[in-house]
């Protein structure tokens, strides 16, 4: 059981990961608010990038949460993050999935469903703290889904295979609009269901997320980027189920090229 209890983690992992996908520091970045804190350590590649023209890019992401008094840290219930103007998602054209084929499917089965739309993968892990017993966690495997572009929303699909104890797919879908705030050019949103029950909670991540494919001839990529200033924006509230919460602005550093 807790071998697999952690493929829930995907749900979370989905929207978590847009937080730190221009993160491009040397050192983690940590977000503090009472004894809950969000450490991150990924990072945009490459860094170099033009200063008008968009150029491909891949995100790595590696991120934690947990609480500072090792205390089991509450479930994230939602997550709401802008992005700088200068990053942008690009999924016309793409292969897009349905959350029908990836229903009621093991991790395997929804990778053979939807090969074509697949746009990042990579490890997750969850702590459960279930009643009068010690919390444990356990790691497995996360896969992200391109959803396709609807109207103005583009849709992006998080799959994970649980097995608490009966198997079962849990899949969690992020919205990803156009904004235009200051720095700011893209929102999403991603509503976090309740892992086991609500004993669960993300506490770990890594992700690699990037995918170039043609469409009409051309080549694309599903993330790209430029760097007119030298400086990346993002912007984020994370809730806990709980109804505590993480908010910060975080300012990233790209090198203009050109």
């Amino acid at each position: 059981m807790r071998r697999h209890l952690v493929f829930a983690m995907a749900v979370g992992a989905a929207g978590l990961a847009l937080i730190v996908v221009a993160s491009a520091l040397a050192k983690p970045h940590v977000i503090r608010s009472e004894n809950l804190f969000l450490k991150d350590d990924g990072g945009i590649f490459p860094s170099k990038l033009p200063k008008q023209s968009q150029m491909p890019i891949s995100a790595r992401i590696d991120a934690e949460i947990g609480t500072t008094d090792g205390t089991h840290p509450p479930a994230v219930k939602t997550l709401d993050i802008d992005f700088d103007k200068s990053i942008q998602v690009n999924a016309r054209g793409l292969p897009a999935c349905t959350k029908g084929r990836l229903t009621a499917r093991a991790t395997a089965a929804a990778k053979k469903a939807c090969p074509d739309a697949i746009v990042g993968s990579g490890e997750g892990e969850v702590e459960v703290a279930l009643p009068e017993q010690t919390p444990f966690s356990a790691k497995g495997p996360v896969v992200l889904f391109n959803g396709g572009v609807h109207g103005g929303t583009t849709l992006l699909f998080a799959h994970a295979y649980v097995n608490v104890p009966a198997p079962t797919a849990v899949i969690a879908t992020v919205k990803i609009t156009r904004i235009h705030r200051g720095h700011y050019g893209t929102h999403t949103v991603s509503q976090i269901p309740a892992i086991v029950g609500g004993a669960g909670s993300v506490i770990r991540f890594k992700l690699t997320i990037g995918r170039k494919f043609t469409y009409k001839g051309k080549e694309e990529s599903y993330l790209t980027a430029s760097c007119p200033t030298g400086h990346y924006y993002t912007e984020g509230n994370i809730l806990f189920a709980d109804g505590k919460t993480l908010q910060g602005t975080h300012v990233l550093p790209c090198t203009p090229m050109g």
